[in-house]
């Protein structure tokens, strides 16, 4: 099974909002240690995640079949068109005409889309109208119990 997604745009049509702040020291699953309240500088989401803005674009996903590399419904994919699609990254691939996000995988002379949910078994498309849209570069989404806009 292909998981969909859904074109939102590209990178550079979106100017970067508002620089937040980031802190340089770590944050602890334990107690937190106000000694380590440092405010290192400002942090712009966008020029973080979008290296190449005019060979970027994000894309929403649909389905579960990626969830174990931690892409889940509706999560926000940050692809670029500039990188290599080589065996072991996921990429945004359009498959006999459906778009989809899988990690691209070679076995001896043979190449497969893998899920990375056990349920969905690998895709062979050798011989099959494939071209790739991109490397998923970065994951967007929001926790359990987090409020939404």
């Amino acid at each position: 099974m292909l998981l969909p997604v859904s074109l939102l745009g590209r990178a550079d049509a979106y100017a970067p909002s508002c620089p937040l702040p980031l802190y340089s020291s770590a944050v602890r699953a334990g107690f937190p240690s106000p000694a380590d309240d440092h405010l290192d500088t400002d942090l712009d989401l966008h020029q973080y995640v979008v290296k190449r803005p005019a060979a970027t674009y994000f894309v929403r996903s649909e389905g579960d079949s990626m969830t174990g590399d931690g892409i889940h419904h509706g999560d926000l994919l940050v692809v670029d068109r500039s990188l290599d699609a080589v065996p072991g990254r996921i990429v945004v691939i359009c498959v006999d005409g459906e778009l989809t996000v899988k990690r691209l995988e070679r076995v001896g002379q043979r190449t497969y889309l893998k899920a990375s949910n056990p349920a969905y078994p690998p895709i062979p498309i050798d011989g099959r109208e494939s071209h790739v849209w991109g490397v998923v570069t970065h994951v967007l989404h929001s926790l359990p119990g987090a409020p939404l806009q």
